[in-house]
């Protein structure tokens, strides 16, 4: 079949497939180094290093252990002027990553095949798992937002790229469209937390059991929320009331011959 005459034939509706975690917590990588002071890493030797979640490369540099990924610890601090380092303890060799007492920690990092390595729960255990997924949600992002104010995470304003370090990578992986001049070069710039840990917004559903949403007009009266808040929502948890407003739930949704007469 030509695929772009079943492109056209699709009117721009969606081809809905089951969904993942990773569909639900958008996974962000970032090279993990030993030292974020020490080499720069370049295109050509970008495949020496490991790619892991950006957010547990920051709480590795932030001190947790693990050891198939080591960290370099100061104890004394980098000496710069400006952007320069003048004095950063030297550059030393390093180690060969260690083996894990728990092998099945990495496996737990890996969200893809999560939902099948787990059974699925009763259904009065539910809503507790619902809320608290929600509550480990929220302890991330304040934690990852902690975390950021001391140390410095980057991210491209091209792509989604995210380096965690004092300065970005040399990796030519940009490959955002109509930059194609840039050669694959980041442009580096301070990141923010969504851009770390950032959430999908999915439209909010009143009723999952119920009609799909309609379209058109009525699409300005539906309201949107991280894909993790509506899954916990639906499962019966208690969201935070700063999500309430984005979800529009005091809106009432008119029929579409409604909708043409509001202004």
């Amino acid at each position: 079949m030509n695929l772009r005459a079943f492109t056209a034939e699709r009117l721009n509706f969606h081809s809905w497939i089951k969904g993942s975690v990773n569909d639900v917590l958008v996974p962000i990588e970032a090279y993990h180094l030993y030292d974020p002071f020490g080499r720069r890493i370049k295109h050509e030797t970008r495949f020496q290093y490991d790619r892991i979640p950006a957010v547990v490369e920051l709480c590795i540099q932030a001190g947790v252990e693990i050891p198939e990924y080591p960290s370099r610890r100061r104890t004394k601090p980098i000496r710069m002027i400006g952007r320069k380092v003048i004095d950063r303890g030297g550059l030393i060799e390093e180690p060969q990553p260690g083996i894990s007492a728990n092998p099945s920690s990495l496996i737990d990092l890996d969200t893809h095949g999560a939902c099948g390595r787990f059974p699925p729960p009763p259904p009065s255990d539910i809503p507790k798992i619902a809320q608290e997924t929600m509550d480990a949600y929220e302890t991330v992002k304040l934690g990852v937002t902690k975390l950021m104010d001391r140390y410095t995470v980057k991210a491209c304003g091209y792509c989604s790229e995210v380096h965690v370090g004092p300065w970005g990578h040399n990796a030519k992986l940009c490959g955002e469209f109509k930059h194609q001049w840039r050669d694959g070069k980041h442009g580096w710039q301070d990141a923010t937390v969504d851009e770390v840990f950032p959430p999908n917004y999915v439209w909010h559903v009143e009723d999952p059991k119920g009609p799909p949403l309609k379209g058109g007009a009525l699409k300005k009266f539906y309201g949107k929320a991280p894909a993790v808040v509506e899954v916990c929502l639906q499962a019966g948890a208690q969201i935070p009331e700063k999500y309430k407003p984005m979800m529009r739930l005091d809106i009432v949704v008119p029929e579409s011959e409604e909708a043409q007469l509001v202004a």
